[in-house]
């Protein structure tokens, strides 16, 4: 018979295909009625599918006690309690991968997006309002500054672009790269006042939970653009809400939410403000790589081989 699997969240398309031809899937996304659908299918199902950021809470690992394996598509940073699960006899395992340059190219497409207008501009065609004037001027990338807080991997990739663009480029972290001949600012504010975009490409740990706030927000200006490609904490929303309602900020591009994917109506409504549905690893070379990553991961542990990218162990 064919392993009985619990599928927790809508994955890629061909990946879910591959799963229904290998094994006897359970979509838990698609139940009437979650709780009955865990409750009917406890006793049998030996492994989970979910992505990284989704994760697995601890209530559905206990209750599923025949779980061998929690696969997950990404890499869960603290969404999948590691302990428990070992504890209860079943490995974890993620896909790595390089999403560093697709994450780059979306940073970069909300910069001039944003200070190009281009998604506003696009709602005043479509509307028919160029009939009646003409769209008020963004503004040029060439002789700007990107201020960039983490110049990690994201943040170097995102600098290379903006170079490119004929931008500046200085940065914010916990310490100088001294490989680097970029500005640093050991300062979060100094560099916002030095930025007349200031990107977002940290990670998310509780030091950064809402670094960036009104006084970081106020030192950016009324001609600063916010980017946000990491997580949506690191922005107090509230905060930035308020600072582009009063226009203390140009303008925002945010592929990241602070309750994702719930997003606040003021910022949908607001027209100098670019969204996107945190897409930045959204692409299908990323998606066809991860899925074949995690469809290897099962088929070694099913087939009593290591499983190829543990996170953690049972035992």
């Amino acid at each position: 018979m064919r392993p009985e699997i619990l599928v927790l969240v809508p994955i890629y398309a061909p990946t879910l295909a591959a799963l229904e031809r290998d094994y006897a899937v359970h979509k838990l996304w698609t139940a009437r009625d979650p709780d009955a659908l865990v409750k009917e299918v406890s006793g049998s199902v030996r492994a989970a599918i979910t992505s990284g950021s989704s994760g697995m809470s601890s209530g559905l690992i206990e209750a599923l006690p025949r779980l061998e394996i929690i696969a997950c598509l990404g890499t869960p940073h603290g969404t999948v309690d590691l302990a428990l699960a070992s504890a209860r006899g079943a490995i974890v395992t993620n896909t790595p991968d390089s999403i560093t340059e697709d994450v780059a190219d979306l940073a970069m497409g909300l910069i001039v997006a944003v200070m190009r207008r281009i998604a506003e501009a696009d709602r005043f065609v479509r509307a028919g309002r160029w009939l009646s004037g003409l769209l008020p001027p963004g503004s040029g990338l060439g002789g700007k500054t990107c201020g960039i807080l983490g110049l990690g991997a994201i943040g170097r990739a995102i600098a290379k672009r903006a170079e490119a663009f004929g931008m500046s480029v200085c940065y914010h972290g916990p310490r100088r790269k001294e490989e680097v001949a970029y500005a640093y600012h050991p300062d979060l504010a100094s560099l916002a006042r030095e930025s007349d975009c200031l990107v977002v490409a940290c990670p998310a740990t509780p030091e950064t939970r809402s670094l960036v706030d009104t006084r970081i927000l106020d030192a950016l200006g009324p001609e600063g653009y916010l980017i946000n490609i990491a997580r949506g904490p690191i922005v107090d929303e509230q905060a930035l809400i308020a600072a582009l309602r009063e226009k203390r900020i140009a303008g925002a591009g945010l592929d990241v939410f602070w309750d994702e994917p719930r997003v606040p109506a003021e910022l949908a409504a607001m027209e100098q403000v670019v969204l996107a549905p945190h897409i930045g690893s959204t692409t299908r070379e990323i998606r066809e790589e991860r899925g074949a990553k995690l469809l290897a991961n099962l088929r070694a542990h099913f087939s009593g081989q290591p499983v190829l990218n543990p996170v953690g162990k049972a035992g």
